[in-house]
Parts: structure tokens; sequence; C-alpha cells
């Protein structure tokens, strides 16, 4: 039986363990299997696994901006995924995100990995709504900028013949900026610790590449989606100008330091002296 509550902006609450049925006459899919995606590792890192499968839709926050999720919509094929940046491998694909699904997806991520230490707190589920539903309207406002950077949120999904929801399809993601330092700026800020009256970029400074917000489905890993999603971006970044690409990772994600040492990253010495916090910055230079 398919039960599906409807509020303004088209958001639909699946209830927990119950199906939703695909629009196009497709197969049913449970939500309950669907939404076993990864949880967030933001600035960065590697990730473990959504907790709580039901939360994972969207709470209405900010109903005067629009949106258009739909959560029982279908997978967008590869014919239908118009993509300036692609990388097939094994059973995936990775590519940019096209709809508002994905982008969700990757919101909720950072709201599972910000709230991780805190699945104790009785009011944590809705904390988390909260974060994901203000993440998602800001990173497709990020998405969509035109002038000064260039900023596209990568996911990977199954590349098979099934009739998948996009929340059955997606096993991870990563975010990439492309733009030309700030004044004053050498390198890329922390996450977090970037002054928001400092928003003037150098034209004649190379631009740069920042990857951030990877994260992984917990049983996913090992399949090279983590490695294949940095390749992409490096990939992108280049094709869009970037001369070197960074990423912060923490000093002691030993996970994320040996991916990233695979790939080719390399520590950056900040002006001669030690890092000032628990994160690490590192590039990619070839």
């Amino acid at each position: 039986m398919l039960f599906l509550i409807f509020t303004h902006n088209n958001f639909i609450f699946p209830r927990k363990d119950e199906s939703v049925v695909s629009t196009n006459g497709g197969k049913e899919e449970t939500v309950t299997d669907s939404l076993n995606v990864a949880r967030g590792v933001s600035h960065p890192g590697l990730s473990s696994s959504l907790s709580n499968q039901a939360s994972v839709v969207p709470t209405p926050l900010l109903p005067a901006e629009p949106s258009d999720l739909r959560f029982n919509r279908l997978r967008p094929s590869i014919d239908e995924s118009d993509c300036n940046h692609k990388r097939f491998f094994g059973c995936y694909v990775a590519r940019e995100a096209i709809i508002d699904e994905e982008y969700w997806i990757a919101a909720w991520l950072r709201a599972e990995y910000h709230y991780k230490d805190q699945s104790g707190d009785r009011y944590v589920e809705s904390f988390k709504r909260e974060f994901a539903a203000q993440e998602f309207h800001a990173l497709k406002k990020r998405c969509s900028k035109q002038h000064g950077e260039k900023y596209i949120c990568f996911v990977v999904v199954k590349n098979d013949d099934l009739r998948r929801t996009v929340l059955n399809s997606v096993v991870g993601t990563l975010d990439v900026c492309i733009r030309h330092p700030l004044h004053g700026e050498k390198f890329p800020t922390e996450p977090g610790k970037l002054s928001l009256h400092c928003r003037i970029y150098q034209p004649d400074q190379p631009k740069f590449g920042y990857l951030t917000n990877l994260c992984v489905a917990k049983y996913a890993r090992r399949q090279g989606i983590a490695s294949n999603m940095l390749l992409l971006a490096i990939d992108a970044a280049r094709l869009n100008g970037a001369e070197n690409i960074y990423i912060h990772v923490h000093k002691d994600n030993l996970p994320a330091w040996k991916l990233y040492d695979k790939i080719g990253f390399k520590m950056v010495e900040l002006d001669g002296a030690l890092h000032s916090s628990d994160l690490c910055l590192l590039s990619f230079t070839s």
C-alpha cells in the first residue's frame, strides 16, 4: 500500500518502511533500501552509512525558495544525463548532479556528518532536517553562480538496467569550486574561516580548484568510488582553467590520507610554518 503526504513545494514524505512506487510504471522500490546511502564527511574525509533512512525526507523550511523534490522520481538514464563531465567505472558513473533529489542527498550527507556525535539527542533528527534544508538551498545557489567562481556538485550513481528511484541510486558525492584567489589569499582558506568582507578576486592570479564534501556510502566502499570522484573533479577543474587542486584533510584521518596520497596529493607548506589547526592542506599538481 502506498501512503504519501503532500505539502507545499511538492515535497513528498514517505512513511517509514513503506513502498514508493515509480511514477512511470516501474517496479516498486522500498524507501528502507533506497536510502542506505552515505553519511557525508564534510571538509574532507570518508563516511559511514545513514542511520535513519526515514529521516531523509525534507522539511520545507524555506518555502520562498522553489524546488522540485519528488522522492519517487526515477533515476535519469545515461542519455537523459546531459553533463559536461562523466566518468564510467565498474557498475557506476560519476557525473554532475542534475536534479533536485541528487542535491538533496548531498545536503543530507553533510547533515548526517555534522550531527554524527549527537545520535542520542532526542531532537537530533529535527536538527538534521533543518541543516539539510538550509544546505540544500545553499548548494543549489552555489552551483548556479555565473560570476567569480564555478561550483560543481558531483554524484556517483548506479549504472545498471534496473528502474531505480534517484534515492536508490546515489552512493557518493563530492564538490569542487574553481576560482581565482581572493585578495590577500595565497591558498584556499579552511572551511568556515573565510572572511565575509573579503570577496574581491584576483583575476591576474591563476585559478585553483578546491575539493570538499567527499562522501561514499558505507556499503559501497572499496569499489573505487571515492578515487574516481576525485579524478573526475580534478579533470573538471583542469578543464575549467585550474592550475592547482587543493583539499583539506584532518590530521588524524588515516584512510583519507592514504586515498589522497594514492591519487597524488602532497602536503602544502604554509609559509614554512606548521598548520594552525587539525586540518592540513594538500595539493595536487601534475
